[in-house]
């Protein structure tokens, strides 16, 4: 019988470039999230098999006991959707190629995004309420609030997502899904908000 679930989706903590590991900040970033993410008592967590996704993980851990943490390949990082021309609004279609040049076609994995849709999104099975933690990367996450608020696919290239912010996405039976939560990073100090937004995409 399908029951709500309630996915807690956060983006891993800072991680250096070079070796992709949590930088200090980072480290920092994963220990709050884990305090914060102990106050809703989540049943599973799920992360990506990056280093970056498994050690915020791993650190969030201390905070949750009981919970292990399993590797998902669905959570990893990579371009969930590359749009055409033809889908992109002609006021900003220029801007938006722009910044999709400067990806890789290889990270294009549509086939990873269909089995996130797949394994994360959607009324749980059960009796009880779920509540799930994905961590894993920016793309990711805002395809998945894209496609909760039935927005085109290509929606994901705008919406920005924090180091070690907490988006909440409740799925119901019977009812369109709701974002209830979007960049929470309150439980982070003001120097670990937002630590990389001059770098952000479109």
């Amino acid at each position: 019988m399908p029951t709500t679930r309630d996915l807690y989706l956060a983006r891993h903590g800072q991680a250096d470039p070079t070796t992709t590991n949590l930088t200090d900040i980072g480290r920092q970033q994963a220990d709050l999230l884990g305090r914060r993410l102990s106050r809703s008592e989540p049943h599973t967590l799920w992360h990506g098999p990056s280093p970056r996704t498994t050690q915020t993980a791993h650190q969030a851990l201390t905070h949750l006991p009981g919970l292990t943490a399993t590797p998902a390949p669905e959570a990893d990082d990579h371009i969930p959707h590359l749009p055409t021309r033809d889908e992109l609004p002609p006021r900003h279609t220029e801007q938006i190629l722009a910044f999709l040049s400067h990806l890789s076609p290889q990270d294009h994995a549509p086939h990873l995004a269909a089995r996130a849709l797949e394994r994360f999104t959607g009324p749980a099975q059960g009796s009880h309420p779920r509540r799930e933690v994905v961590i894993t990367h920016a793309y990711l996450i805002a395809y998945l609030i894209a496609h909760a608020l039935d927005a085109p696919p290509w929606r994901w290239i705008s919406i920005p997502v924090a180091h070690a912010a907490l988006t909440v996405i409740r799925y119901r039976p019977h009812a369109p899904a709701s974002v209830v939560v979007l960049n929470d990073t309150a439980h982070l100090t003001d120097p670990l908000r937002w630590t990389d937004l001059p770098t952000w995409r479109p």
